[in-house]
């Protein structure tokens, strides 16, 4: 806090108790009589009025408050002795502005003085007066210099008479924009309107062309009238790039005068000061003279009583004018109560009472500047929105203190609900130092130590003013936040914590946030990971890969003695055995041990985007982002994306080294994609050719078609999705493929619904297999992989021998086992206990198989799940006997289900296709948006179920323009902020709707990986203790106290515990919300619907429905905190409907109106 020291053993009897009698009389000054204050009532709330209320305890003197009904809730009426409501039934402003209640509370409870603040009725002449009329002191000016100075225009005549430079600007107020439109002629622009009896940059307006001059005009009236019952402006020459200067004068009834020094206050947005700085940096020496001179000069020549401060702007040419008299207290820097004992709180209530500056030890010649001290305003508001005004419920606040640092504040804690109805002003954070450098280190500080939850505020663009080298520097002026875009370019608060506790409540109160398919509880215990030693794991095959490229891998792969294994239990195996996809939070805790003791597998299999919906829709995670969360000692495989709907080559082509630099390699499925042979040359490529099923004698159908592009690849993979071979036909095929490709290593995948997967795997690996798919034993089976136990088990001693510690697949298998029953409510064994050999005949895959089985019990079709199957395999023949992997088998189940829920053969199906309805995903395949089927589409069943629908000819991706990746980017910046990443980038491109709804679910949640599943999937019970790990050294210790009643808004406040801290959530009941009515919401998506973009209330209405407007265009104009906002209209087009009218109370994105 900035010091002013007195010298030469200077009195200090500011802080003197009421003990004193009369005071001393000052050489030829008639004395007048001391009357000591014992009661002041504060006419205003907030800071202000807490702040007078401490210097008067201080002093001894009891205080009171006054309250609107609006601020029943308010700490400033705590903060008082006594506290008396003013303004029943009016506005929330108009309360304030009352005067008659404001004189009626000081009178009947004995009040001898009234402090005024800053704002409201401070430079009310009427206000002043009715104090003096009603015998109740008014601390301040007296009413005639109050109506001299409060009146901008004769204070400009004043200033002039004193000999003071002004702007040029109006003689008196302007009664009509013909008058501005005179003075701007005269002038030229650009011009400020401003308000004629008030500041804080209310009914402020810059001009720049007459086409923005009415507008304005309207706009700056109707914010001065809201703002001080007086509309009138006056119009000055707007002077641009200058520095707002304002020195702090203090006087008393005796004609003494004296200055303060100066504080800086160019920092601004929307004409109200941001951060000001006292002294002003670099101010030329002679400069400060010539305003403190003049600011002093002012005050004697209106006989100034109290604390007044003369606003000033400074060109670059080193001229000044004089801007604007301020007669109330400002708390700001250079006020702070220094160490000398100066407090301006004080020394006004000391004046009032009838002492002078001298008594009280002030001389000019004693002031002098100690140090540097810098102000932030902490507001309530949203810099990335235009500082639109934030309100809502305080969930969390912490501030920042320490040595240096005051805080000035009265809405700041926690619960406390800020309204749309006054200033957006949280807190006063004032840093003191030995210079600017210094106070600017203590403030960012104090700054990064604060946490406001709840509601947006001004922070993080505050940090960036001090981390600026112009602000460092000292040399800012007026323009340095239009000049600075940088300024906003905010890092967002993770805001993890409180997030995570908004999630939790949600479950509480609503349920799951995932469709839950079974009523089956999760398992109460988490899985016990096996012991990891310390120390980075051994090397593995990603090494090789990394090392030697795909050509050295795929040798070392060859080379190989042994059989290797690729584990599925990441992917394939659970998304298999559970109708949803695991949670990275349980794989992640088993990676490590993975590592460390299976560094002699092939490889991981981690899911990619083929489960992407499952994954957001049901665990809240995505695929891209697992990749990145798992120890890259192994080869991990995903598979690149797979659609229901056509999408350009672009973002696939991308896909593959960024899934490669994330440690994976990536496969191709042949023949339905070939894009992958561009993008070969970043790692070693599965080629898949997907097995048909060897009862149709077509095994090897597709080998001598895909020769001559599998000798461009590193590895062949064969793919058996529904698990239809037989260890004699894994000896013929694998017999074959090792003949035709001697160099090629071979990679085997299969499903064990029919129980053979152990002896088909194992035949393989006699026929020449290089790789086969397993899973951890307890994650096998059915229509998972074979188990790896039973196949390090049974190939251990032979030359087929993995290598794999069987000890080891035992404890990993335990792992799995308990995790397994987190996700008892997905677990297939809820629904079917055992596989089928009947696979052989409906081929269904296995992941589909489940999947199925799930859909037809959600269907009411469990009982019939036999005929489902036979419908399966009529379905596929009316589809032309597919290659059944994901998407095209989940297609054939589609129909499948169609087919029996409607009593249908396919005879019949086939007959009235024309007629029937058919499921989405039917319709889009026969369309060709998956592409063309091997051996083409089945005729005439397709024309008549298309009719005269469009038709995809060819291969989807070549015939859709490219996507441009740089501008979809740009695009997820703008809706979700800077942090979008290049894997967000190719999840959009390739699952735009469902990327759109996780980002909105983590940005409402935050990432949950860290939460356990069982607190995921069924939220804490009542009491319950637990830890969350966010990262490493950081633990939540959270416990859950309760939940309440149903509010009126329909929500519920659930609380907690956290970190021994109480907090509380307030969390919508969504099926109460179903029978409450409120106001519609302008969704984010459409386009034409316009959202209130902060809350408050409608004052104006510009449009109607059916009207046409522009781009531009203003369509209602909306009052919050005392400021105005013209929303207007982001398109061109016709107004469709309304949904406000004028003087309707608003909430944040409600449905102002539509346009079409």
């Amino acid at each position: 806090m900035l010091k002013f020291q007195t010298v030469r053993g200077g009195l200090r009897l500011l802080g003197i108790r009421r003990t004193s009698t009369a005071p001393a009389a000052s050489p030829n000054v008639r004395r007048l009589e001391y009357k000591p204050i014992k009661k002041v009532m504060v006419a205003n709330r907030g800071e202000i009025a807490i702040r007078v209320f401490r210097a008067c305890t201080e002093l001894g003197i009891r205080t009171v408050a006054v309250y609107s009904e609006q601020d029943t809730g308010q700490m400033h009426r705590q903060k008082a002795d006594e506290a008396y409501l003013i303004g029943r039934g009016l506005a929330p402003v108009q309360a304030y502005l009352h005067i008659p209640d404001i004189i009626k509370v000081a009178k009947e409870n004995n009040v001898d003085a009234v402090h005024p603040g800053y704002g409201f009725l401070s430079e009310r002449a009427d206000f002043a007066q009715a104090c003096q009329d009603a015998g109740v002191r008014f601390i301040g000016p007296s009413p005639e210099v109050v109506r001299k100075m409060g009146d901008k225009v004769e204070a400009r005549a004043i200033a002039i008479a004193a000999g003071v430079p002004v702007v040029p600007g109006t003689d008196a107020p302007i009664t009509s924009l013909h008058e501005a439109h005179e003075f701007s002629n005269t002038y030229g622009f650009p011009i400020i309107f401003k308000a004629a009896y008030g500041g804080g940059g209310r009914g402020m307006r810059v001009v720049h062309s007459y086409e923005e001059l009415e507008e304005n005009y309207n706009r700056a009236y109707s914010e001065a009238l809201a703002a001080f019952g007086n509309g009138a402006l006056f119009v000055e020459k707007f002077i641009e790039k200058p520095r707002h200067i304002e020195v702090q004068i203090l006087g008393d009834q005796y004609g003494n005068i004296l200055h303060l020094y100066e504080r800086d206050c160019s920092i601004q947005r929307r004409h109200q000061k941001v951060v000001e700085i006292a002294p002003a940096a670099h101010l030329d020496p002679q400069l400060r003279t010539r305003l403190t001179s003049d600011s002093v000069k002012l005050a004697k020549q209106v006989k100034n009583k109290g604390a007044g401060t003369p606003g000033w702007l400074s060109g670059q040419s080193g001229r000044c004018w004089f801007l604007r008299p301020i007669r109330r207290l400002k708390p700001e820097p250079s006020q702070p109560p220094p160490l000398s004992g100066v407090d301006l709180v004080h020394a006004q209530i000391h004046v009032a009472e009838g002492r002078s500056l001298p008594d009280l030890g002030l001389r000019q010649e004693n002031i002098r500047i100690n140090g540097c001290a810098i102000q932030c305003r902490v507001t309530t508001e949203d810099p990335a929105r235009s500082f639109q005004p934030d309100t809502g419920r305080i969930e969390v606040f912490r501030s920042g203190e320490g040595m240096g640092i005051r805080l000035d504040n009265a809405s700041a804690f926690q619960g406390a609900v800020i309204s749309p109805h006054y200033d957006s002003l949280l807190v006063k954070v004032i840093a003191h130092g030995k210079d600017h450098p210094t106070a600017a280190t203590k403030m960012s500080r104090a700054l990064a130590e604060f946490r406001v939850r709840g509601v947006k505020t001004n922070i993080p663009f505050l940090q960036n003013v001090l981390n600026n080298q112009q602000f460092l520097a000292g040399t800012v002026d007026t323009q340095f936040i239009d000049e600075n875009p940088d300024l906003f370019q905010l890092r967002p608060a993770q805001n993890r914590a409180q997030k995570l506790l908004h999630y939790l409540g949600h479950v509480m109160v609503n349920g799951p946030t995932t469709p839950i398919p079974v009523k089956a509880s999760p398992s109460p215990t988490d899985p016990l990971v096996p012991a990891v030693p310390i120390g980075p794991p051994p090397a593995g095959f990603r090494d090789i890969l990394l090392r030697e490229g795909p050509e050295g891998f795929a040798r070392a792969v060859r080379n190989h003695q042994g059989l290797l294994l690729m584990d599925t239990t990441f992917r394939d195996a659970h998304q298999s055995l559970l109708a949803t996809r695991v949670r990275t939070h349980d794989l992640k805790k088993i990676s490590p041990y993975v590592a460390h003791n299976f560094s002699n597998l092939f490889s991981i299999e981690n899911w990619g985007e083929a489960g992407a919906d499952l994954g957001r829709n049901r665990v809240s995670v995505w695929p891209l982002r697992k990749l990145e969360t798992f120890t890259p000692k192994k080869s991990v495989r995903g598979a690149p994306g797979q659609r229901l709907v056509p999408a350009p080559d672009t973002p696939h082509r991308a896909e593959t080294p960024v899934a490669q630099g994330q440690g994976g390699a990536t496969s191709l499925l042949v023949p339905a994609q070939r894009i992958g042979r561009r993008a070969m040359k970043w790692g070693a490529e599965d080629t898949d050719l997907s097995y048909p099923g060897s009862h149709k004698g077509k095994s090897l159908q597709g080998l001598g078609q895909g020769a001559p592009l599998l000798t461009a690849f590193s590895f062949l993979l064969a793919q058996d999705m529904a698990g239809l071979l037989k260890p004699a036909a894994c000896t013929m095929l694998v017999g074959s493929l090792r003949d035709r490709f001697p160099d090629l290593p071979l990679h085997i995948h299969t499903h064990d619904t029919s129980g053979a997967g152990v002896a088909a795997m194992l035949a393989c690996a006699q026929a020449g297999a290089d790789v086969v798919d397993v899973a951890a034993d307890s994650m096998s089976g059915m229509t998972s992989q074979p188990s790896m136990g039973a196949l390090v088990a049974c190939t251990r001693g032979t030359p087929l021998d993995t290598g794999v510690p069987l000890e080891r697949v035992f404890d990993y298998s335990e792992y799995w086992e308990g995790a397994r029953g987190l996700y008892a409510a997905f677990d297939c064994t809820a629904t079917m206990k055992s596989g089928n050999s009947d696979v052989y005949e409906n081929e269904i895959p296995g992941g589909q198989y489940t999947n199925l089985h799930f859909q037809a019990h959600s269907m009411g079709l469990g009982s019939k799940f036999k005929e489902v199957k036979k419908a399966y395999v009529e379905a596929n023949q009316m589809l032309g006997d597919l290659i059944k992997v994901t998407p095209s088998s989940k297609i054939v189940g589609d129909l499948a289900q169609f087919m029996v829920q409607n009593g249908l053969s396919r005879a019949e199906a086939e007959a009235q296709a024309e007629e029937l309805s058919f499921p989405r995903s039917v319709v889009e395949f026969l369309q060709g948006y998956i592409g063309i089927p091997h051996g083409g589409f089945p005729e005439p069943f397709r024309s008549k179920v298309l009719k005269d629908l469009p038709r995809v000819e060819g291969r989807p991706g070549a015939s859709l323009p490219p996507l441009d990746l740089q501008m979809l980017e740009k695009e997820l910046i703008e809706r979700h902020g800077e942090e979008v990443t290049p894997e967000d980038v190719l999840s959009a491109a390739i699952y735009p709707d469902v990327f759109a709804h996780f980002k909105d679910f983590t940005a409402t949640f935050g990432p949950l990986d860290s939460l356990n599943t069982r607190l995921f999937l069924q939220g804490p019970r009542i009491a319950e203790e637990f830890e969350v790990e966010l990262e490493r050294g950081k633990t939540l210790h959270i416990k859950a106290l309760a939940v309440s009643d149903l509010n009126r808004a329909g929500q519920r406040q659930v609380f907690f515990e956290l970190n021994g801290q109480l907090r509380s959530i307030l969390v919508k009941d969504t099926q109460a919300m179903k029978e409450m009515h409120f106001h519609p919401k302008a969704l984010k998506d459409v386009k034409g619907q316009i959202g209130e973009p902060m809350p408050g209330k409608v004052i104006d209405v510009k449009v109607a429905a059916g009207a046409k407007v522009a781009k531009g265009q203003p369509l209602c104009v909306l009052s919050a905190m005392k400021m105005e906002t013209v929303v207007t209209s982001p398109m061109e087009g016709t107004v469709r409907k309304v949904h406000v009218t004028t003087d309707m109370t608003l909430e944040g994105d409600d449905l102002i109106l539509e346009i079409e």
